[in-house]
């Protein structure tokens, strides 16, 4: 990858479309010692963006979990486990 005279280079498409960079993003450059690592800075998604990240996420994992049979409600107290200072033995 070549450096400008300004100091410029450009991040490889594959890269961008990795990493959700599009014309606005910003991006870090993190010193890690012995290189540099390039990260998409957080928080500079538009709400747009966000939405759409969470909609792919949710739509991957759909279907994804058994309840064994029992509402929210149960199945959150199941995972809670019993409490000592609601549950009275």
């Amino acid at each position: 990858m070549r450096v400008t005279e300004k100091g410029q280079v450009t991040i490889p498409k594959p890269i961008r479309d990795k990493l959700g960079i599009k014309p606005g993003s910003e991006v870090d450059f993190v010193d890690r010692g012995d290189g540099v690592r390039l990260e998409r800075r957080a928080g500079s998604e538009s709400e747009e963006e966000l939405r759409r990240q969470f909609m792919k996420w949710s739509d991957s994992v759909r279907g994804s979990i058994d309840t064994k049979g029992m509402d929210g409600k149960a199945y959150v107290d199941w995972l809670r486990g019993p409490r000592d200072d609601l549950d009275a033995d």
